[in-house]
């Protein structure tokens, strides 16, 4: 009789041999996926290190030290700030009960539909001097001008670090109340039998055990304000990213604009780097036994309504604040959605999400499958290297984009009117495939994730039986494998059309001549102060975000205890 390890091991040895058996087709595509996805950033790098006009020394002596501090600034602040805020919440909600916990636990991830340059262009407007606080002020004290109070300056520095804070705290506060709701009650309780109050519970406790979880979303946060270009072009901010624009769209000079990507993209490599070594030695395990669930005290009295409105405070500075801004907007002014160009805008916009979303996917199932299929370690390594596409910044990819793809399409359209006598014109650059380009390597890392997350939720006996039965590996993964992975595809293909929908910077460098999409026309309007006709488009991009974030709240809050 055959025991159980060894008919184990005859699979192992039969799942190799179907992997590996007509791979070859399968591990090539895999690898030319990777290389599309790698070459923008590649390109960057290559157009940083030999620049056809080196501006290096006029870089370093006149710009690039401000972008630096100015980025390094807003990243610093909003990693503590993201960090108090997400890592706050999530212990309150996690350990207490108080007034509203149970819909503030889903709330507190709302923000995550706001894009940042919206929370902005509502911030700005709500506090400006025209805006109802200060005419609420004025009108309450009986002030007639500015010269009769003081109030600080709305469009400065720290407003930035605060807008950003408030969009980016959720990944935090998502990662953070996973940590905590994974640890062990048992612990607490000796904690509390030792004498730790509640303050000294969080930190000799609590806060230790889920520092890798905080490290990992403040690092996230700190890449999202890098990458930032809608806010801190809004408060006047020079970052590394308006320097691009500025060096490339107002200077004509796109080898400077690649060296500022080169080292927007180091500043992202220090990050990941840093966030990786921090956690390096830090070794946290659970028991082996089932951990004993955490039994949330309730809090009664003044500190639960404290806890209420800390945990409220947050909401309604990321979401709130934002949409009933824009929506008084939009209500005021019902023409904005008749507006000559918003139905272009929308149909821009679903195309390139839309198409970008339904590639991505495509791309990323057939390159984790032709992984899995093929025995080779080439591809096996250079899979990871594909996350690094949302780690870039979009403005980084549209250097890496736009600039080989231009030299490209030149010579195309010379090759076409040398055979054709018809100059067809740019057709890479002058439509609208380098956006879908861009979306579909910026975010590759959600689509690669998700395939890989729902390959490996698949039995492996069935597409090893669906091969013995004469299937090939395309069969198999039509047949098997989609239709267990529906769900999963769908969720995937969601997040990346929300994610390119919100997209600025990479559209706005690599859009064509009088091309708009949502997230550019309400830049555009709110960058002339007409909120009027830019409120439409941007309650249509929060409601596409909404969306994703409510399947999202779903999948890691519903089975909240």
């Amino acid at each position: 009789m055959v025991t159980d390890s060894k008919t184990q091991e005859i699979a192992r040895g039969g799942a190799a041999g179907l992997r590996v058996a007509g791979s070859g087709l399968w591990s090539v595509g895999a690898a030319a996926i990777a290389a599309v996805v790698l070459a923008p950033i590649l390109a960057v790098i290559w157009l940083a290190l030999s620049p056809t006009e080196n501006i290096w020394p006029h870089l370093l002596a006149t710009t690039l030290p401000r972008y630096l501090a100015n980025t390094a600034v807003l990243a610093g602040g909003v990693a503590v700030l993201t960090a108090m805020i997400g890592a706050g919440a999530a212990w309150l909600v996690s350990m207490y009960r108080f007034p509203g916990s149970v819909w503030l636990e889903w709330l507190l991830l709302l923000p995550m539909a706001i894009p940042a340059y919206i929370g902005a262009y509502a911030l700005v407007d709500f506090l400006d001097y025209s805006g109802p606080l200060q005419v609420a002020l004025r009108e309450t004290f009986g002030w007639a001008s500015a010269r009769d109070y003081w109030f600080p300056e709305v469009r400065a520095r720290w407003v930035a670090v605060v807008v950003l804070a408030a969009a980016f705290y959720p990944y935090v506060y998502l990662l953070a109340r996973a940590a905590f709701r994974e640890q062990s009650g048992g612990s607490y309780e000796v904690a509390r039998a030792l004498g730790a109050g509640p303050v000294g519970l969080f930190l000799r406790v609590g806060l230790p055990l889920a520092r890798p979880a905080i490290a990992a979303g403040a690092a996230i946060a700190m890449m999202e304000t890098v990458a930032d270009f809608g806010v801190v072009d809004y408060f006047g901010v020079q970052t590394l990213t308006t320097g691009i624009f500025t060096t490339w769209l107002e200077g004509g000079n796109a080898g400077g604009a690649a060296q500022i990507a080169g080292v927007m993209l180091a500043v992202i490599f220090l990050l990941l780097g840093l966030e990786k070594r921090s956690r390096r030695h830090a070794r946290y395990y659970q028991s082996a036994r089932q951990p004993r669930p955490i039994t949330k005290l309730r809090l009664t009295g003044p500190s639960a309504w404290v806890a209420s409105a800390l945990c409220a405070a947050p909401f309604v500075m990321g979401f709130v604040l934002p949409v009933g801004v824009i929506a008084a907007y939009a209500w005021a002014n019902p023409e904005g959605w008749v507006g000559p160009g918003l139905a272009r805008a929308l149909g821009h916009t679903l195309l390139t999400g839309g198409v970008a979303a339904a590639l991505c996917v495509a791309a990323a199932l057939f390159m984790v499958y032709g992984v899995r299929m093929t025995g080779r370690r080439l591809p096996r390594l250079v899979l990871p290297l594909t996350a690094l596409g949302y780690a870039a910044p979009g403005a980084v990819l549209a250097v890496g984009i736009l600039i080989p793809l231009a030299a490209l399409d030149h010579r195309l359209a010379d090759l076409i009117f040398a055979l054709s006598g018809t100059d067809p014109g740019l057709l890479l650059t002058g439509s609208a495939f380098a956006i879908m380009l861009a979306y579909v390597v910026r975010f590759f890392a959600l689509a690669q994730s998700a395939a890989d997350s729902a390959f490996g939720r698949v039995p492996p006996s069935l597409p090893m039986a669906a091969r013995s039965l004469g299937r090939s590996a395309g069969g198999a993964l039509r047949e098997v494998y989609l239709p267990l992975m529906r769900g999963s595809v769908a969720s995937a293909v969601l997040l990346v059309f929300v994610e390119s929908v919100k997209e600025l910077p990479a559209t706005m460098l690599l859009r064509p001549f009088n091309y708009e999409t949502l997230a550019t026309r309400v830049h555009e309007k709110a960058s002339l102060e007409n909120l009027g006709d830019a409120a439409p488009a941007a309650l249509l991009v929060m409601a596409v975000g909404l969306v994703a974030t409510v399947i999202l709240a779903r999948a890691n809050l519903g089975g909240g205890r």
